[in-house]
């Protein structure tokens, strides 16, 4: 606990004189996230949902519509294809997100428009083999 104000003391030159001493002392060199920049730069406004999105952020949430994750999430699998160790996991990628994209053309979740078509399996399987020849 820190000792109390003097009197006759500014509170600005004893909070000076005490973060002084802490450093000093080396209090603060081991401070997680030390020589870190903050998260939010200094101009940001006060935002009263700042904990809900950073929880959203720590658990790889979204907050997008459901069409438009989708379409991100086909774009994340045709870089997982590319990047794909074997022919068979190209496969298997590309006929997950094809089977969610039928799914979202045959039932449109709300949002804006899908404005996908289900990938062509064989030529994301020859792209893939291109790529490895190369």
């Amino acid at each position: 606990m820190t000792e109390r104000k003097p009197p006759g003391v500014s509170f600005e030159s004893w909070i000076d004189k005490q973060i002084r001493e802490a450093e000093e002392r080396g209090d603060f060199a081991r401070l997680p996230g030390a020589g870190k920049p903050l998260p939010d730069g200094p101009d940001t406004s006060y935002d009263e949902m700042w904990w809900v999105k950073q929880k959203m952020a720590r658990e790889g949430l979204s907050h997008l519509p459901p069409t438009l994750a989708l379409r991100k999430e086909a774009e994340d699998a045709r870089a997982a294809a590319a990047a794909a160790p074997s022919e068979p996991v190209v496969r298997r990628i590309i006929a997950d997100i094809n089977d969610k994209i039928s799914e979202a053309l045959r039932r449109p979740p709300p949002g804006p428009l899908l404005g996908l078509a289900p990938f062509d399996v064989e030529a994301v399987v020859r792209d893939w083999h291109e790529r490895r020849q190369r």
